[in-house]
Order: C-alpha cells, then sequence, then structure tokens
C-alpha cells in the first residue's frame, strides 16, 4: 500500500522540531514534497530548511558566507561549558580554521592512500573472524553481530587502543552523537554529557601512556595529534581529546550504518543483489548508490556569518541552515529516477559524505570498509535472509538499523 501523498500545505507546515508522525521511520515522501513545495522553508524556531542538491553543494563549498562553527547555536541545546558542548565546538566537524586546518592537516597525513591500502589485510581479516562467528548460527544480527564490530575495529587499531578496552567505545558513540538530534529528552542529554566525560577520563590516560611510549606514526593516528605532525604547531589537550573522540564518532555510526543499510537495500531489492552476486566488481558503484538511497547521514548544519537571500528569501546573519542531505541525495533535478535503486547508477555525485573543505576526512577508508563487508559476506552468505524484528535507530540525523535480524543460510 502507498503511502499518502503530502500536499503542498503539509509540507509548509513541517517542522523539523516537531516532525510528524511515521517520519523518522519513512522520511522520503516528506523530502518528496519539500523538494517540490517548500525547497527553502522557514522553521518556527528561525532555522531554515535547504533542500535541494544544488542548493548544498554551493553551501558546502562557500566558507564565506556559512560557517561550521556552533560555539552559539549549541549553547541553549547543551549548556555553555558542558560536557557535549565543548565536544561538539571543538570537534573537526563544527569547527572553522584555524583549528580545523590545523586538526584536518593530520587526519588527511593519516590517511593517505598508501596508508589505507595497508589497513586492507587486517580489515579483510576482521570481516572474516565475524563472517565465521556467524557460520552455522539459526538467527543472527547483522548490526551487532558484524556492522557495528567492523568500525569500532578498524577505528580502534588507528588510534591503538587496547583491544581489552574497546568495549565501551560503541555506546560511549551512540551516546553522544544521539545528542545531536532536534529535539532531547532529559536522559539523552544525560547520556550525553556522561558519556564525553568517561571517554575523555579514558583518553586523558590513553593519552599519557601514548606520551611515555609514542607509537609509529605512520600507521598511529593519536601519536601523530600528539606530535601536531602535519598541522600548524600542536594541538592544545582538549583539542586532541575531543578530536580523538569525534574520530571514533565520525568513522563508527556512519560506517555502521553503509554497511546495515547496504544489506537490508539488497536484500529488499533482489533483482539487484543478483547482478551484484553474478558481477562482484559491481560493489563499487553498489557502495554509492547505498550512500545516496539511504545515506547514513540524513541532516548536516551551517550558520550563515551575514544577511543573504536564498531563493529571494532574506535570511539573517546567525541563521542555523538546516542542510537535509537525505532530500538532496534524492533530488530530481539532480538524480535520474531518484526513488529507484540502482547498484549502477551513473553519474551519481551524492552528497552523503557532505562536500567542500569540510567533506568527510575518511571518505576512502570508509568506501574500502563497505566494500570489503559487503562483498566478502555475499561472497560467503549468497543466500542470507533477513527476518521479521528489523529495528530502525529511531533518529533523524543519523539513519541506520539498531537490530538486523537474519539467517546466513
Amino acid at each position: 500500500m502507498s503511502a499518502p501523498k503530502i500536499t503542498a500545505e503539509q509540507a509548509r507546515a513541517f517542522d523539523l522540531a516537531a516532525p510528524p508522525a511515521g517520519f523518522v521511520d519513512d522520511p522520503f515522501p516528506w523530502y518528496d514534497a519539500l523538494l517540490t513545495h517548500a525547497p527553502v522553508l522557514p522553521q518556527p524556531d528561525g532555522s531554515i530548511l535547504i533542500s535541494r542538491h544544488a542548493d548544498l553543494e554551493r553551501i558546502y563549498k562557500d566558507t564565506t558566507l556559512y560557517s561550521s562553527d556552533k560555539t552559539v547555536a549549541f549553547a541553549p541545546k547543551f549548556g555553555k561549558g558542558s560536557p557535549l558542548y565543548e565536544h561538539h565546538t571543538t570537534s573537526l566537524v563544527f569547527s572553522d580554521p584555524p583549528l580545523h586546518t590545523r586538526v584536518r592537516k593530520i587526519m588527511t597525513s593519516a590517511l593517505t592512500p598508501r596508508a589505507i591500502a595497508r589497513m586492507e589485510p587486517g580489515l579483510i581479516d576482521t570481516v572474516d573472524h565475524l563472517l565465521d562467528g556467524m557460520e552455522g548460527k539459526p538467527q543472527v544480527d547483522l548490526i551487532e553481530d558484524f556492522a557495528s564490530s567492523i568500525p569500532i575495529q578498524i577505528i580502534g587499531n588507528l588510534l591503538d587502543v587496547p583491544m581489552e578496552e574497546r568495549v565501551p567505545l560503541r555506546d560511549w558513540s551512540l551516546a553522544i552523537l544521539g545528542a545531536l538530534e532536534p529535539t532531547l529528552t532529559e536522559e539523552q542529554l544525560k547520556r550525553g554529557h556522561d558519556s564525553v566525560t568517561e571517554f575523555k577520563t579514558y583518553l586523558e590516560d590513553l593519552v599519557a601512556r601514548r606520551r611515555a611510549r609514542p607509537g609509529d606514526p605512520e600507521t598511529d593516528v593519536l601519536t601523530r595529534l600528539i606530535r601536531g605532525e602535519g598541522a600548524d604547531g600542536q594541538l592544545s589537550e582538549t583539542e586532541l581529546l575531543q578530536n580523538c573522540i569525534f574520530i571514533l564518532n565520525a568513522g563508527h555510526e556512519t560506517t555502521t550504518n553503509l554497511i546495515g543499510n547496504g544489506l537490508a537495500l539488497l536484500h529488499d531489492h533482489p533483482g539487484e543483489k543478483a547482478r551484484l552476486l553474478d558481477d562482484p566488481s559491481l560493489i563499487v558503484p553498489a557502495v554509492e548508490e547505498f550512500l545516496r538511497y539511504a545515506s547514513p547521514n540524513q541532516l548536516g548544519n551551517r550558520e550563515t556569518t551575514q544577511e543573504i537571500q536564498i531563493d529571494g528569501m532574506p535570511v539573517p546573519k546567525g541563521t542555523n541552515l538546516h542542510l537535509v542531505i537525505g532530500a538532496a541525495n534524492r533530488d530530481p533535478a539532480m538524480f535520474d529516477a531518484p526513488e529507484r535503486f540502482d547498484i549502477t547508477r551513473k553519474p551519481n555525485r551524492h552528497l552523503a559524505f557532505a562536500g567542500g573543505p569540510h567533506v568527510c576526512v575518511g571518505l576512502t577508508l570508509a568506501r574500502l570498509e563497505g566494500r570489503i563487508a559487503i562483498g566478502r559476506l555475499l561472497q560467503r552468505f549468497p543466500t542470507y535472509r533477513l527476518l521479521d524484528g528489523r529495528k530502525l535507530g529511531g533518529r533523524m540525523r543519523f539513519r541506520g538499523y539498531a537490530e538486523l535480524p537474519a539467517t546466513m543460510a
């Protein structure tokens, strides 16, 4: 049964802070309506929703008119000086130069093509080990038993976190990123604050150990961050700790969602799955279509640095812009038949990794993880089947599954 068509009046009344029933589970009919009727939509709180691909692409590229800095916007949300405020206003994604420039140089110097190529054998071993663990089980959870474990191990390796100390990393990450939702309960806010505090305490000890015994800067990003290699001066202790938290958060949630969403999409589109099984080389464009069709990150933000106009609409300085990535990646002005899932789609200029100077620093690694994880699972378990009971994560900003029960036989 098809979803009821959303009217122009409903689209123009859409409020991200109070979304309509069913939006979190299936936002795509609303995205279509926003693109058609209200691609630039003022919100009751003074912010603006931007949905068109061309608008997002332009905004991402322009760091003069649009800022990533959230020191003002996050003060009422988290409380100035709070753990979440300190984290989200210091990390790479919510900062402008010079901090953004310094930290990004370090990370890009550690994620060169050669460095990522060196990670591939360890990634394959991790994936194969997880696949071994699912062999013969009557039921598995493709998130808990597979997708979420891969980025935790890869990022744990990047920071050289001892294996026995990695258990709490995923829960910390989910709580901290969950606090970026448009609206929060008191419990979610407290969990986010507590997670930043606990994670920071752990990292203080890890950094102290690494200062005493530095790792190989060719493979250990934490050692690079401590030394400030590739940057214009060393990071402060707060900048160092908060960007270690950022590395885990940015790489964990999005990659978990990429893998889980990809496996669900292939199951739900058996014709496309058959094409991929017939020609495994199609995993490369398939990953791009997973990223476009069910973008792991559905929303981004920028803040205007001066008074501007968008679509002839005056926009005051300091206005928060919600960049609706999930809608832009379904924009018919950019994508032919955007509602169609096509693993050979070309061109596929999606914005799943944002764009401009803030384009995701780990995009090459994320793509590699997606290709190897999904490609090797299909090779090992070509007839995997999802079972009843799949559960979405329940968030607007990040789209992915909390549970994905399956049988691998």
